[in-house]
């Protein structure tokens, strides 16, 4: 087991990830290879930046690493806004308030 698996936030990443995979599934064809796939990577991005950070001996580079995660969860969260905004038709499942990123970015933040 790696020690980022233990990380409470880590785990907290992984319900947001799933969150996002399910939403963006239900996304109109047309933004399949588009905002979908921007989404998931962000929120990609989130998890492994939170595991590459436990990889970092300095405690100055495990901040910059958890920064960028943060970034990462923003960069979706809006990307959630952009994609309710434009896609009004499909039942706004994806409205970021229906994505629970609060606890995560909780748990980073402290």
């Amino acid at each position: 087991m790696f020690s980022f698996e233990k990380l409470e936030v880590w785990q907290k990443t992984r319900d947001f990830l799933k969150g996002i995979y399910k939403a963006t599934a239900l996304f109109p064809k047309k933004e399949q290879f588009g905002l979908s796939q921007h989404i998931r990577k962000s929120a990609i991005s989130l998890s492994s930046n939170i595991a590459e950070a436990t990889s970092r001996f300095g405690n100055v580079d495990f901040k910059r690493f958890i920064e960028i995660a943060i970034g990462s969860l923003y960069e979706a969260v809006s990307q959630l806004f952009i994609a309710a905004e434009f896609n009004p038709g499909d039942g706004l499942s994806h409205k970021p308030s229906t994505i629970n990123y609060k606890p995560v970015l909780k748990c980073m933040k402290q």
